[in-house]
């Protein structure tokens, strides 16, 4: 488990990139035959991802946690941005198709993945502490609250499905999603926003080998870029707001955990805001 502390937006102006690099961005999510995660102190967020690459991987229970097992405090949210896999949660096995998403709640005391039917999982992770307990739900990739977003004409035409939410599966403070750009349109989540209640991570994935997103984060006053590949992940302080551009179509994982589940509950940056 690597642990990355809290920063606020005024070392913003005097970080370069390898610094914002190094606070916000997690170039490796997924390592074949491991389960590999990233600690921010930010809202206590673990995200990570766990690539069982042909054989069963167990969720460890990380010495960092102080805690008895992984979920003894906490909840997870799990998409699957891979092949087909299977998770299995205390005794009952969940299949799990690529865009699915399992939610599991606090108190779950063994989570084990595993590959099925010939395919190469990808298991994203999203974890926030919880204060009570939600039953575990898996909502296959047409179970969603789908909205369909933005326009052709200003290339951010993009089709958003909600699976944690507070209308679909229930949970302490995680809320988490898919997004997914149709072709001919790059930008996501253009105008900008923050939301200061909560922290907000986005997995990129389904980008090609030689296309790059441009993420935008900082202050709308104060903006700095990251350029991202396929299936790495950013962490967006609440202070920090969240977008990018890609030099092709893709898809990200949204997820956010904070001081409420409202998801319009954010602050607009219009782009003639942003320097």
């Amino acid at each position: 488990m690597e642990q990355r502390y809290a920063s606020n937006p005024e070392q913003i102006p005097g970080m370069d990139t390898e610094d914002l690099r190094g606070h916000y961005l997690i170039e490796k999510v997924f390592i074949p035959g491991e389960v590999s995660v990233v600690y921010t102190h930010h809202d206590r967020i673990v995200l990570g991802g766990a690539v069982p690459a042909g054989k069963t991987l167990s969720l460890p229970t990380f010495a960092e946690l102080r805690a008895e097992f992984f979920l003894a405090n906490r909840e997870l949210g799990i998409v699957n941005v891979g092949g087909e896999g299977t998770v299995t949660a205390d005794g009952e096995t969940y299949p799990m198709p690529n865009g699915s998403c399992l939610y599991l709640g606090r108190g779950t005391r063994e989570v084990l993945f595993a590959d099925a039917n010939g395919g190469s999982a990808q298991f994203y992770l999203f974890s926030a502490p919880a204060h009570t307990t939600y039953p575990n739900r898996l909502a296959l990739p047409d179970q969603g609250t789908v909205r369909e977003l933005g326009d052709q004409l200003t290339s951010n035409r993009r089709t958003l499905t909600q699976y944690i939410h507070e209308n679909g599966i229930q949970s302490c403070q995680v809320v988490m999603g898919v997004t997914r750009l149709h072709p001919g349109s790059m930008w996501n989540t253009m105008p900008a926003h923050t939301h200061d209640r909560r922290t907000e991570c986005y997995l990129y994935f389904d980008l090609p080998d030689d296309a790059r997103v441009i993420h935008l984060m900082g202050e709308p006053a104060e903006t700095r870029h990251l350029v991202v590949a396929d299936r790495q992940a950013v962490i967006s302080p609440s202070w920090s707001l969240h977008s990018g551009v890609g030099t092709a179509a893709y898809a990200f994982v949204w997820a956010m955990a904070g001081e409420n589940k409202a998801f319009d509950d954010m602050d607009a940056a219009p782009a003639t805001a942003l320097r």
